[in-house]
């Protein structure tokens, strides 16, 4: 199991941005509470979008605690992966 952060840069106030995923919602609350993120910060919990936005230094944080470095396209392959095996386990009900 993996967090993962992307090389996003976006700009929010002073601060540059970037998301950090993980393979689970455990994990990736494990890695916010490490780095300091406040679980209010969490976005789209219990979707394929979970994610935390966090700044630079969390990032470099992160990546300290063995976080895995990923780029856009593996970020959107990521949750398209996601989604796949939502769409795969709703039709196995069916």
């Amino acid at each position: 199991m993996t967090v993962y952060v992307d090389n996003e840069q976006i700009p929010y106030r002073r601060m540059k941005m970037c998301h950090m995923l993980a393979d689970t919602e455990d994990e990736l609350h494990a890695m916010a509470d490490k780095i300091g993120v406040a679980r209010r910060w969490h976005q789209f919990p219990g979707s394929v979008k979970s994610h935390y936005d966090i700044c630079q230094s969390k990032r470099d944080h992160a990546i300290r605690l063995g976080a895995k470095e990923i780029d856009r396209q593996e970020l959107g392959a990521i949750i398209k992966a996601r989604r796949a095996a939502v769409i795969a386990k709703a039709q196995e009900g069916l």
